[in-house]
């Protein structure tokens, strides 16, 4: 979760790209030109441990674009994969 922030943070697609699941990444992944991402949150984790095959993020991530600050605030499933955790799916 931390890694793909950074990664939007400092606009590095490919590593957003490599962590997304191939079965529900996008075929162009965006990191967001014009917008500054200013904090993360991490508001609750469940599973995601050293034994665990998936694993969810409850997250809050403030930003400003445009002069508008705004928040995106998801809950995240990652799932491992090849020894990797990438990410599935939010709400």
């Amino acid at each position: 979760m931390r890694s793909r922030y950074a990664a939007y943070v400092v606009g590095e697609p490919d590593h957003v790209f490599r962590t997304w699941h191939p079965r529900t990444r996008p075929a162009d992944v965006a990191t967001g030109v014009g917008i500054a991402w200013q904090r993360l949150d991490v508001l609750a984790t469940e599973a995601g441990g050293v034994d665990d095959e998936e694993g969810v993020v409850e997250f809050r991530a403030t930003y400003e674009t445009g002069g508008h600050v705004g928040v995106l605030h998801e809950t995240s499933r990652f799932a491992r994969r090849g020894g990797r955790w990438v990410y599935v799916d939010g709400a």
